[in-house]
């Protein structure tokens, strides 16, 4: 197990970008299959579902992690209180509904969706997403703010988000009321 950890530190020092979006990649895949599995029960897996998870995972949630946590860390070093509730606060204020509508972006121009069915669901599902985040990443960012090192800081996140891509990867993938409400007609 030692010499994967050295392995994979190796990679990411040689290739931070790249291994950030590949344990993202990683992350949002298995958040994905373990909502449709365990969460929804589904019996047939959607494979195109679990593709567009990967493929935000791998083209946003790594890269912009890497450099919006790089940039953290340069803006406030260290691990001081005021430092990291700072960083929660700016995480959870600021970037958490940026990250919010671009996964609702993504995923409705990945599906095809119109921008009419994208707003309504950005308008239905941000707040949910919002406040699901507070309740999830405020103590989950504490404890990487304060004593995960900068380096390993996206692993850690991309570790934690399997367990909130399980309520993302629900949420993303519900219709919106108006949408149920049409099919039933």
């Amino acid at each position: 197990m030692s010499m994967l950890w050295a392995k994979y530190n190796q990679a990411l020092a040689a290739q931070p970008l790249v291994v950030k979006a590949m344990t993202s990649l990683i992350g949002f895949t298995a958040g994905d299959v373990l909502a449709q599995k365990a969460v929804e029960g589904k019996e047939e897996w959607d494979v195109a579902r679990t593709a567009r998870m990967a493929t935000f995972g791998a083209l946003w949630h790594g890269p912009s992690g890497h450099y919006f946590y790089g940039f953290l860390d340069r803006m406030m070093p260290g691990t001081a209180m005021k430092t990291v509730f700072s960083k929660v606060g700016i995480d959870q204020i600021a970037w958490n509904p940026i990250f919010g509508i671009v996964f609702f972006t993504s995923l409705g121009l990945m599906e095809g969706k119109s921008t009419d069915e994208i707003q309504t669901k950005i308008k239905n599902d941000l707040p949910t997403a919002v406040t699901g985040s507070w309740a999830y990443w405020v103590p989950a960012h504490f404890v990487n703010f304060r004593f995960i090192p900068g380096e390993q800081r996206l692993l850690y996140i991309n570790c934690m988000q399997i367990m909130y891509n399980i309520f993302l990867s629900f949420l993303g993938n519900r219709d919106a009321p108006e949408t149920v409400a049409e099919k039933k007609e």
